[in-house]
């Protein structure tokens, strides 16, 4: 089961699809040649590849045979399936797996065709889109769960939602996110709440490049700016490229701020405190020991108070080459903290491959006050 397997592998990976057009959206790349695009993706990284199969998105089984004459990556046929023949030509075209939707299907359907499929050693994407079609899911047995953000009946994307029942997936299953991720945060966010891997179709066939976005989306480490007390600065952040925007609600920073300030949708928010969490809006909260009169160096990257990551922060009075050979014998995902800037950066992300970088002091004009060419050349550095 190749498809399976491949999202199985660790870290987040990704099923970049192959679509001229949509409904919610219209024509988006008529002219898409799927055996171009799907080489480029599979350059880029792609663990699949989706392929729409449907004359309402520009696609036949042709593009499906034509994107299997030009990669090795497991292909996902796309579409209405709801026969026999319709898993065989699937077969027959080159697909390793296929996209059973419970809203077409019962689970008398469902059942027959997921027997069908492995039988022809298809792997399948069972798509749900509500808290009711994930428990028939779960309890049909489907090892591949993938929720949509997309309402196919109004086209409105709601991601809240989605991340709600991508984290309720079990974990003996494979979680997929699908719809609505168009950039690094985003994909950052489902991969946090459980999700083995992303979907995206939309967001990379509207790029002038669909490789160089998916290449983009998938890249780490992610950039956090730390220490934001303005929204002007958040913006400035923003608009350099960074993922993360960290806010300190810590009593004792020359840094707090009052409130978690709001972000773009490129960013995730991060409320950072120490000796216990609060209540906030933040996507995520950064948590730090009280060790005596001051917080402790390192922290628990934390998600409705389940722990995500790992910050490691710089050792007092400690040199950083030790501070980073002792982040990269952090298991799990490490976001690598404490003094670093443009200049020291990229050799701190060669040295650790962290899942995150956090900057804030040397960014500054002041405490809390973010010089903006500081903020601009760390994130180009740490994102080269």
């Amino acid at each position: 089961m190749r498809f399976r397997e491949a999202l199985a592998a660790p870290g987040l990976a990704s099923i970049a699809e192959i679509k001229r057009r949509s409904p919610s959206l219209g024509d988006i790349r008529p002219g898409a040649d799927p055996a171009q695009i799907a080489a480029g993706y599979e350059r880029a990284g792609a663990a699949a590849i989706s392929v729409l199969v449907d004359e309402r998105f520009g696609g036949d089984w042709d593009d499906l045979r034509a994107a299997r004459s030009s990669v090795q990556a497991p292909l996902l046929a796309k579409g209405f399936f709801s026969t026999e023949e319709h898993l065989r030509t699937a077969k027959e075209a080159g697909a390793d797996a296929v996209l059973l939707l419970l809203r077409d299907l019962d689970d008398g359907q469902t059942a027959t065709l997921l027997a069908l499929a492995g039988e022809l050693g298809l792997d399948t994407l069972v798509e749900a889109h509500d808290a009711a079609e994930l428990e028939r899911a779960i309890a049909l047995g489907a090892p591949v769960i993938g929720i949509n953000a997309r309402d196919l009946a109004t086209f409105e994307i709601d991601r809240a939602t989605q991340l709600d029942l991508v984290a309720r997936i079990p974990a003996d299953r494979i979680a997929i996110a699908e719809s609505g991720i168009s950039n690094r945060a985003q994909g950052a966010a489902a991969e946090l709440a459980g999700a083995d891997a992303i979907l995206v179709g939309s967001a990379l066939m509207r790029a002038p490049d669909p490789a160089a976005k998916l290449e983009e989306l998938l890249s780490r480490p992610l950039v956090k700016v730390c220490g934001l007390t303005r929204e002007d600065d958040v913006a400035a952040a923003a608009e350099a490229g960074a993922d993360l925007a960290g806010f300190i609600l810590a009593q004792e920073s020359p840094r707090r701020t009052d409130t978690v300030l709001g972000v773009p949708e490129t960013m995730l928010a991060v409320a950072v405190w120490v000796g216990e969490a609060g209540d906030s809006p933040a996507s995520l909260d950064q948590l730090y020991e009280l060790s005596g009169d001051h917080r402790g160096r390192d922290a628990v990257l934390l998600r409705n108070g389940e722990q995500v990551g790992t910050v490691v922060d710089l050792p007092w009075q400690d040199a950083e080459t030790r501070q980073w050979e002792r982040a990269a014998a952090v298991e799990g995902r490490v976001m690598l903290a404490g003094g670093l800037a443009a200049d020291n950066v990229q050799s701190a992300i060669e040295a650790v491959q962290p899942w995150a970088v956090d900057a804030s002091s040397r960014l500054e004009l002041s405490p809390g006050i973010k010089d903006h060419d500081a903020v601009r050349a760390y994130v180009a550095a740490a994102r080269t």
